[in-house]
This record gives C-alpha cells, structure tokens and sequence, in this order.
C-alpha cells in the first residue's frame, strides 16, 4: 500500500469544505491556523467568517482597535492568540507592506507563529515541501507505524516531523498536509475509531497488534490549578454598573471583568462578605449583598479550574465610572462572564 497516494485518494472523497481550502491567500489561510491552535474547526469556523467580514485585508486587521479584535474573538478562549494576531498584523501591514513571507523560515519569525503555523502557511500558500505536525497526526502516524514514543517527550516532533518529511510527496506536499490532518480530524479519532472501514487498515501496525486505544503515547499530565474568583457586580442608584480592565498578565489579559475578591480556598457566604466589607468599606456604603448563583460556576482552562461567583451588591449613591448596561455590553469579555450577564438580562436591565 502507498500511505501517502491512499491518504490523498480518500481525502479527496472525503474532505470537509471549508472557506481557507479553497483559496492560497495566506492571510486567510494565516487566519484560520491561528484560530484552529486547540480550537475546533466548528467552533473556529463562524469566527473566521467574522474575521475576514470585519478585516477583509491584513491592513483592516492592523487599523482595528485591540478592543475591536478582542471582542470579536470573545468565546474562542487562548485570548493571547488575539493579541498576537493583531500585532502581527501591524507588524506585517507596516513593516512588509501587507506581504506575509513566502517561506518556512521567515514565516517563523512573526510573533505567535510557530513550527506548525509556520509549515501550514508555507504549505498551503506557497506548496512548500514542509511537513505539518499536529496532534491529528501525531495521532495517525504513532498508530499506523506503531511508534510509542511519548509525544509530549523533547524529541518527539522532530522524530514525528523526519517521519512526516519521509512521506511527504514532493509535487503535492499541500495535498498531502491537508489530508493526512483531516484523516485525524475525522478517521483516525482520538477515541474508538471505526477501523472496519479505515483505508489504511491493512498496513496500521497498531490495529494489527491491538494498540490503537493505547496509541499515541502521552506520559506527561497538565497540572491544573484551582482558582476561586468572586465577581461583585455594583449597583448604584442609577442602576449603572463598575468593570474594570484585566491588566494583569496571565488569564484574561486585556478583557473587562467585574471587581474581583479571589481566595487561596472555597469560602462560604459570611468569609466573603468580611472580606468585601474590608476591601471596600472605606470606598462605598454597603447597603445589600446578595450571591446571585446559586450553584458555583466551573470554568474549565488548559491549566486551570476557575470556580465562580457572582454577587450583586447594591451602594449608596452613584458610583464613579460606572456605566449602563447597553454601554457595557459593548467590551469583550471573558466568555464565562459574558454568558452570565447574558443570561441575567433582566437581573441588569431592571
């Protein structure tokens, strides 16, 4: 069997029709990449055509306000992604032009573009003869060869990446790139895949030797750290609201949030209502605090467990800076906070 003509052959019978496949512009093709890193492709779809609706060039990117990109982007989490897109997009409308670099190797000098992103531009822009390396293939490749090596491992892109290069045909390197993906994304699945009917099946050492559920090898677990945040939405008089800018760098970086009180540990309703007095007693009188959940929120990032709160606490007076919900509504948000507001309308609306 020839993997690499039997791989093509199917993706061609079998490919999904998405908008970045049917054009060799790499600020579309830049686009889609950035947005699919960890992300769905029908999850990352309708933010694509946003995109290229808002920004239909590099040089309508670059013009836009961060805000303006980041509230566009709301939902598609890893909003450094954004960030990075949005510099580099100035970065190439400024510097080069609005000409993104034709090959490999300067394709990895733009910042937020790595080994894969840099390989998929090559590829798909510019047929260079570049393997691409993603979890999709990591997938297909450890199963078919029968290779344990633990892909979280220091040397396991480059030995997945040589293998890949081996097979790459060189008059469709594109070609071939795209399938062997989409043969991950829709045969080779991470979880019980229908081998009955793989094409690859009479030559996959792993369905031979009874392994695919134990293929690829990922020794290395994510250390996940629990957070406890406790949002306070204030209310004053004029049923006006206070948000603030996350400046901090970390999670969130650039997007509004309420105020925020955040514990080392889960604490119950009185620890926090001390802890907001003796935070915000000298700024504010108190007049109500209310938790509006009643079941806690879990927020679930790579790293991170988010466990939230929401309270509503209502102010003497007017509060400086505060603005309505309408004006609000308007800021890119974190997408829990966000669909909690949304799903609270009448709460702030009333």
């Amino acid at each position: 069997m020839n993997f690499s003509k039997t791989l093509i052959k199917w993706y061609l019978q079998n490919k999904r029709d998405l908008p970045w496949r049917n054009t060799t512009n790499p600020y579309h093709i830049w686009l889609s990449e950035i947005m699919l890193q960890q992300t769905r492709v029908a999850q990352g779809l309708p933010y694509f055509l946003s995109f290229t609706s808002s920004f239909p060039t590099v040089f309508d990117l670059a013009k836009a306000d961060e805000e303006q990109v980041l509230k566009l982007w709301q939902g598609l989490g890893y909003y450094s992604r954004a960030r990075n897109l949005h510099g580099t997009a100035k970065h190439i409308a400024a510097e080069l032009n609005g000409i993104f670099p034709d090959n490999y190797n300067d394709l990895l000098k733009l910042k937020g573009v790595g080994e894969y992103t840099a390989a998929a531009i090559a590829s798909f822009s510019h047929n260079e003869v570049v393997p691409v390396v993603d979890g999709n293939v990591f997938r297909v490749l450890s199963r078919y060869f029968d290779i344990e090596t633990d892909i979280a491992s220091s040397g396991a892109k480059k030995e997945f990446t040589a293998l890949a290069k081996e097979l790459i045909p060189k008059d469709n390197p594109a070609l071939f790139n795209q399938a062997i993906m989409e043969f991950g994304a829709l045969q080779c699945v991470p979880k019980n895949p229908d081998c009955e009917i793989c094409v690859l099946n009479s030559g996959c050492l792993a369905l031979k030797y009874n392994k695919v559920g134990e293929l690829p090898v990922k020794l290395k677990k994510t250390k996940v750290r629990n957070r406890y945040f406790h949002y306070l939405i204030f209310s004053d008089e004029n049923q006006d609201f206070s948000i603030r800018k996350r400046i901090e760098k970390g999670i969130w970086h650039n997007l509004y949030e309420f105020p925020l009180v955040e514990t080392e540990e889960d604490v119950d309703f009185d620890t926090i209502s001390q802890l907001i007095s003796e935070k915000y007693s000298g700024q504010y009188q108190i007049n109500s605090l209310v938790q509006l959940n009643q079941n806690k929120i879990l927020h679930k990032l790579s790293h991170q467990h988010l466990f939230i709160d929401f309270y509503k606490v209502e102010v003497e007076g007017t509060i400086k800076g505060a603005i309505s919900y309408e004006t609000m509504i308007q800021f890119p948000f974190p997408i829990v906070i966000f669909n909690f507001i949304n799903d609270n309308r009448k709460f702030f609306l009333k």
